[in-house]
C-alpha cells in the first residue's frame, strides 16, 4: 500500500513540488494528484524514477507499506 504521508514528507525534504515531479515523470499534475491520493497507481517505471529523483533510501516504506497512514 502507498504511504502518502511519507511520500509527501520525502518531497518536502527534497524541496520538490508536485508540478516539478509531474514534469519529471512526464505526466499531468492532475494524474499525479490522483495517484498520490490513491485514485490510481504508480507504474513500476514511475516508482523507479521517483526513487532516484527524490533520493528515497527505503522505497518499501513508501510504495509498499503494510499499513496505510492517516491523511
Amino acid at each position: 500500500m502507498f504511504d502518502k504521508r511519507r511520500f509527501l514528507a520525502q518531497m518536502t525534504l527534497r524541496g520538490v513540488s508536485k508540478k516539478e515531479l509531474a514534469e519529471y515523470l512526464d505526466i499531468n499534475e492532475i494524474t499525479l494528484y490522483r495517484k498520490i491520493n490513491n485514485d490510481g497507481h504508480f507504474t513500476r517505471q514511475e516508482i523507479n524514477k521517483m526513487i532516484t529523483y527524490l533520493h528515497i533510501d527505503n522505497p518499501t516504506e513508501i510504495f509498499f507499506a503494510d499499513e496505510l497512514t492517516e491523511t
